[in-house]
């Protein structure tokens, strides 16, 4: 069964084009479905009937899995069984009509305009780290790019003199979005007075670069932006969209065309976009 998991993922990057994250995702639940059939006897994938895929669901539910947990395992099931069914390594695609758990979708947090202000002025600009996430927070809160986008931009995608940025987004789709003064002249000074230093004489073609030279991990963003919450004294829990959805949700308070906003974040179903007109009615 291990084997047709590599078959679907090899499949899902090379003929889907889905992003390294999701494939990693669908990796995990796919894994997560598969051990739990092995431990019950079951080593063959013909064996795994529609009752048994439901058994596993509840299995799910009963580790107090939230729904939106369980229908992205059952997205990531159905697709695998759908995958296996047109390769013909089944005859019947069993989980072609179970159906997914209702989603209660939370509304994502925001910061107001005047938290933000704060966030965007903790940074010290006085040393070249300061300059770096000054210059980032300033990008993300602009564009409203995703953290794994911000980390990943090359270089070579920046054009300062218009005033925008080619962004590449999940199944490598891309897209370019505006960027503002505020984050124009951040960018700037972070590359003119801090990135070479940065470097240190080695390449790297990421905007972003670490202490070491290199791209600057997920990781170490989130905790820089933490970081500058708690500096600023933001009591709201930032997660790693908070400045992407503040920059939809003030887009759109300020009147905003509800298209322009889901070109600019790279949606590819207005629905996912429409979550933000949901916080303004809040």
């Amino acid at each position: 069964m291990k084997e047709l998991l590599e078959e679907f993922l090899n499949y899902l990057s090379a003929e889907r084009g889905l992003s390294k994250n999701t494939i990693i995702s669908y990796r995990s639940d796919l894994a997560s479905f598969l051990n739990y059939f092995e431990s019950k006897g079951l080593s063959n994938i013909e064996s795994i009937k529609r009752d048994e895929i439901r058994n596993y669901l509840m299995h799910l539910k009963d580790k107090s899995l939230s729904s939106n947990s369980i229908s992205r395992a059952l997205v990531a099931i159905k697709m695998f069984y759908k995958f296996l069914a047109q390769e013909r390594f089944i005859k019947d695609d069993v989980a072609g009509i179970l159906e997914s758990p209702k989603l209660i979708r939370p509304l994502p947090n925001v910061l107001n305009i005047v938290e933000v202000e704060k966030l965007l002025q903790a940074p010290d600009v006085r040393d070249r780290i300061g300059m770096r996430d000054k210059a980032a927070l300033e990008l993300m809160y602009a564009t409203g790019m995703r953290v794994s986008e911000v980390v990943d931009l090359p270089i070579s995608t920046l054009n300062l003199d218009v005033g925008f940025i080619k962004c590449k987004g999940k199944g490598d789709k891309e897209r370019i979005v505006p960027i503002g003064s505020q984050a124009k002249n951040a960018i700037y000074k972070y590359m003119q007075d801090a990135r070479p230093a940065l470097l240190k004489n080695k390449e790297d073609r990421h905007l972003f670069l670490s202490r070491l030279g290199k791209r600057i991990s997920r990781q170490s963003f989130w905790k820089m932006i933490k970081k500058y919450a708690k500096r600023a004294r933001i009591k709201k829990e930032i997660a790693p969209h908070t400045l992407r959805h503040s920059f939809a949700t003030h887009l759109l308070e300020r009147g905003a065309d509800l298209r322009v906003v889901q070109e600019m974040l790279g949606h590819a179903d207005i629905a996912t976009t429409q979550i933000y007109t949901h916080i303004n009615k809040e």
